[in-house]
């Protein structure tokens, strides 16, 4: 992606939250008014602001704006605790320093928890929401370990947080390796990839995002109070897709269909769509996943006016 796609100018902006600064890129159209219509994306758990450049690319005429989350990217310097509400809190924190009073709220994986405990907390600034892959509970056993969790849950995508490497070539061909990504490589994740590469101090490179971070996160989204009870209290029209295979392109995903069918008939509010011939991943990081992100982007973007 270069920093003009789709007639937008891109920009990254450090914004002061508790704890430290957030980094956040923003898409804006080349003739950007004050009423344009606005999307705020939250990626996921060990993800950056540029898990998004697809999306942007088919949303011409909409500002986008994209954090990295505390932890993650160029936010992984933020110190104190994470959390579903300290990451909720940060995206206010966004909004007022660009001046956005209410926007859609488009959330992917981890990114539509954040958004729905936003939506809670911040009622006046949300729109809609659409939750992709993510948001809704999933599907774990109870009184498991932090580490079980996320081993369960996560598997080799948090196992990688511990792993060094030379450069950002071997990084990305560690990924190339990856069964998400088999026959949907392209510019756009190399560079989205190679952002998350920082210096570990010793010569060697890490991925951003800390195993603590990723953990600490992971247990308070399905362990901690915040979703529940964001979810029991939701007021905001809400639209979540799913997808039929996982992290590791693998059936049945994080939401399975027995599991599904539950949490449908707990939250009647929540409108589903079953997308299927797409992964975790490449649901918003390929061309054919973004196609339908964005697509039901506009759609809330039409029904928010």
């Amino acid at each position: 992606m270069s920093d003009e796609t789709a007639g937008h100018r891109y920009r990254e902006i450090d914004v002061p939250v508790a704890g430290g600064m957030l980094h956040a890129g923003v898409w804006e159209p080349a003739d950007a008014r004050p009423d344009m219509p606005t999307a705020l994306v939250v990626h996921g758990v060990t993800a950056s602001h540029l898990a998004w450049p697809f999306v942007v690319d088919r949303l011409p005429g909409v500002r986008i704006v994209a954090p990295d989350l505390r932890g993650r990217g160029r936010s992984n310097g933020i110190a104190g605790p994470a959390g579903m509400a300290a990451h909720a809190d940060d995206l206010a924190a966004l909004l007022d320093a660009l001046g956005i009073e209410r926007t859609l709220v488009v959330g992917h994986s981890m990114g539509g928890f954040v958004s729905v405990v936003f939506a809670h907390r911040h009622p006046e600034r949300v729109a809609r929401l659409l939750l992709v892959d993510g948001g809704l509970p999933l599907d774990v056993p109870a009184g498991l370990s932090t580490d079980q969790l996320v081993a369960g849950i996560l598997g080799p995508t948090a196992a990688r947080l511990s792993m060094r490497f030379a450069d950002a070539g071997e990084y990305l061909d560690f990924w190339r390796r990856h069964p998400a990504f088999d026959g949907a490589w392209t510019p756009e994740l190399e560079r989205y990839l190679a952002y998350d590469l920082v210096e570990d101090g010793a010569g060697a490179y890490r991925p951003a995002t800390s195993y603590e971070t990723t953990a600490d996160d992971t247990l308070d989204m399905n362990a901690g109070t915040s979703l529940p009870d964001a979810l029991a209290g939701l007021q905001h029209p809400a639209r979540l897709l799913t997808v039929p295979r996982g992290l590791q392109n693998e059936p049945p995903g994080l939401y399975a269909p027995a599991h599904l069918e539950r949490l449908l008939a707990t939250y009647p509010g929540v409108q589903h769509e079953r997308v299927d011939g797409f992964n975790h991943y490449t649901i918003v990081m390929s061309p054919a996943g973004a196609d339908v992100v964005a697509t039901a982007a506009r759609e809330e973007l039409a029904a928010a006016v």
